[in-house]
């Protein structure tokens, strides 16, 4: 890695991309401080510090590390990308399921640019709506506490509402456009990069909080998060190899094909998808148990049902990360599967005269490479929830609580590592292309 960035810096045009992803970085993580109008900015840091904000609060923490941490600022960038991300699940789910998606996916580049044009139009009430629900999340919190809104919103006041709202959009989709920067004219994957850069940078101020609480706490938790993203590269990296032999063909006077190579599958192909999909859905029984607990009458089956749920699905409870870890196998499994089935390989293989050594095209090829890709996905849908669980059992060992057992939580770590190991393997390929090119002059 570090050889790689050092050759990187050596060449003029890629020492250029270099910079210029740290400049783009630079202004996102600037924008991340622009504050939103009419928030209560003292309401705000007292609701982030509270101890005892229960299901909320690790919703909140939740969304502030998607957010890299601009949720604790509401900045123009609370949002950050993740309404695009959203929307660009969406679309994949449902690109099986409408005939005329499917036609389109797979008329080539204009077909894709389409799809994409409509994920940016999806993203804007997605925008919207998640706006609105973490204002509300915000304020029915922090409201309790300070007599008053957190966040001036509401239909008494519609232009500093109209305000939020444009400048939430407007955020994600200038985080959108700086990606885009990134992607064509800097290093890496734009989107992602951003996000990197959020998440890392709330790494410092969690690593001096748990050092000052406790060293030898602070040696643990650097073991185990250096121990945890040794295992997730191995994991990340891991695939079986599916034989692949291609039929010779005539064409002309030449014969093409003939070749042997190899179809990768890989272990974990879904990411942090997965557990975003989890610990979104978690996050709904106990903000419903808190809100049924409070507002029902003492001793009734509202109030009861209220907190059961409030204590189970704390998040330093048993039964909360085993339906976190339960949760995490079924969307690996299912995420895997609708991305699996719309590659279609063995129709790929079959246009292009390949095949499987003792399987019969078609049918029997499909069978064949599904049976092996949920076996391999066994392993990672496993893995993924072992990882995310992780924090809770941390926490036992240290002493600490499970969101600061660990420098980031499961999800920071897949995408970090992530985002590193598809950087790394770009820098690479940019090297040997030069190299490449240097040999042929």
């Amino acid at each position: 890695m570090l050889d790689s960035l050092r050759q990187s810096l050596r060449l003029p045009d890629l020492r250029r991309r270099i910079l210029y992803t740290i400049a783009i970085l630079a202004v996102y993580r600037f924008a991340a401080h622009v504050p939103v109008p009419g928030v209560n900015k003292v309401a705000l840091t007292q609701l982030f510090n509270a101890t005892d904000a229960g299901a909320v609060g690790r919703a909140l923490s939740f969304l502030d590390l998607l957010s890299g941490s601009a949720l604790q600022r509401f900045s123009v960038m609370t949002l950050g990308v993740y309404p695009y991300i959203t929307a660009s699940i969406i679309m994949q789910l449902l690109t099986p399921l409408i005939p005329s998606l499917e036609e389109l996916s797979k008329e080539g580049e204009a077909g894709r640019n389409k799809i994409n044009m409509w994920t940016y139009w999806l993203t804007i009430p997605l925008a919207l709506v998640q706006a609105i629900a973490q204002i509300a999340l915000i304020n029915g919190q922090g409201g309790t506490s300070t007599g008053g809104q957190v966040i001036s919103f509401g239909a008494g006041q519609p232009l500093n509402t109209l305000a939020v709202l444009v400048a939430l959009t407007a955020g994600t989709y200038f985080g959108l456009w700086l990606g885009e920067r990134i992607t064509e004219k800097g290093i890496g994957n734009g989107v992602s990069i951003l996000i990197f850069a959020g998440i890392v940078s709330g790494m410092p101020a969690r690593m001096y909080s748990v050092f000052t609480e406790s060293i030898l706490a602070f040696i643990a938790v650097i073991s185990l998060t250096v121990a945890t993203v040794f295992l997730i590269v191995i994991v990340q990296e891991g695939h079986r190899r599916i034989q692949v032999q291609y039929g010779r063909q005539m064409r002309g006077q030449r014969v093409y094909g003939g070749q042997s190579t190899y179809i990768p599958l890989r272990v974990n192909s879904t990411g942090m998808i997965p557990l975003i999909f989890a610990n979104s859905l978690l996050i709904f029984p106990a903000v419903i148990g808190g809100v049924l607990s409070t507002s029902s009458p003492l001793d009734s089956i509202g109030s009861r049902i209220g907190t059961f749920l409030s204590l189970n699905f704390d998040p330093n409870a048993w039964l909360y990360y085993l339906v976190y870890f339960i949760l995490v196998i079924v969307f690996t499994f299912f995420y895997t599967d609708v991305v699996f089935r719309q590659q279609n390989l063995h129709e790929t293989l079959q246009r292009n005269g390949g095949f499987v050594p003792g399987i019969r095209p078609g049918k029997r090829t499909e069978d064949y490479l599904t049976g092996i890709m949920h076996r391999i996905t066994f392993v990672g849908a496993v893995f993924l929830g072992v990882v995310a669980v992780l924090p809770f059992f941390a926490g036992k060992l240290t002493g600490l609580s499970a969101t600061t057992s660990m420098v980031m939580d499961a999800t920071g770590l897949l995408i970090v590592v992530g985002v590193v190991l598809d950087t790394i393997k770009q820098l690479e390929a940019q090297l040997t292309m030069r190299h490449y090119e240097g040999f042929i002059r």
